[in-house]
């Protein structure tokens, strides 16, 4: 805060939070500690980029002004963010009733014989407010924390172990309902049932097919002994029966897989 005889100027240094194609403000608290008005002038070294409302303006006795400057929005950071740009505040007492409409320049001319009290002010760039770090997964209390991760990426093979036997105990450790139970008994049952019986039917298929192989053989031998010629007889039962056998055979397989 400036101590000047006039006014007391805070802060001295008009901090801006940079931030790129943003336009940026911050304020000036003037306080007049004189029973007699004050006029103020506000100038800049770079009035293109900065925009400063009031910039002049009347102070009444005992009482406060803000002022307003607005740093235009930048396309380019500046080297180590350091900044240049520096602003001059002038004062001087002013007749009684005097408004901000007649302010002239002549009044701030010290040349003219006038008692100007001057204050420099500085520009900071400061680094913009950071938004709250997000929790990590699983540092929540109640959260089950995840295995810690080595260098490469590779989670630890110790911890994944155990990991993978908590979650194994967890599930053997859950109890089945009586109706679960029963259902998978039944089931299990049913699987042996239909197991023995596909394992019956083709011992029994071949069986058949042997038997069927030695009598197309002595059917060979009868029609060689016939001149070449077969017989013309009815189906044979056995062909019939291995047929049969072969479809069961099939819908067993088929309903095992299921």
């Amino acid at each position: 805060m400036s101590t000047g005889d006039l006014l007391n100027i805070d802060p001295l240094e008009l901090k801006f939070p940079f931030e790129l194609k943003k336009q940026i403000s911050c304020s000036l608290q003037l306080s007049n500690k004189t029973d007699n008005y004050v006029a103020f002038k506000v100038k800049t070294t770079n009035p293109k980029k900065y925009c400063v409302r009031p910039n002049t303006g009347v102070v009444l006795p005992r009482s406060t002004c803000d002022v307003i400057v607005t740093m235009q929005a930048q396309k380019e950071a500046p080297p180590d963010m350091q900044c240049k740009d520096k602003f001059l505040l002038q004062s001087v007492k002013v007749n009684d009733g005097t408004t901000a409409k007649d302010i002239t320049a002549e009044m701030f001319n010290k040349e003219a014989g006038h008692v100007v009290e001057e204050c420099k002010l500085k520009v900071v760039y400061v680094s913009p407010p950071q938004p709250p770090s997000p929790v990590a997964e699983g540092s929540e209390e109640g959260s089950s924390p995840r295995g810690s991760v080595s260098e490469n990426g590779n989670a630890n093979g110790a911890e994944l172990v155990y990991a993978t036997r908590a979650l194994a105990d967890r599930l053997e450790a859950q109890d089945k309902s009586p109706e679960v139970k029963a259902i998978i008994s039944k089931l299990t049952e049913e699987k042996n049932n239909a197991v023995q019986q596909n394992s019956k039917l083709r011992q029994e298929l071949s069986i058949k097919e042997q038997e069927e192989k030695n009598h197309k053989k002595n059917e060979k031998n009868a029609a060689a002994n016939n001149g070449g010629f077969l017989n013309e007889e009815q189906p044979n039962e056995k062909c019939l029966f291995l047929r049969i056998v072969k479809l069961l055979l099939g819908f067993l397989s088929t309903r095992n897989m299921a």
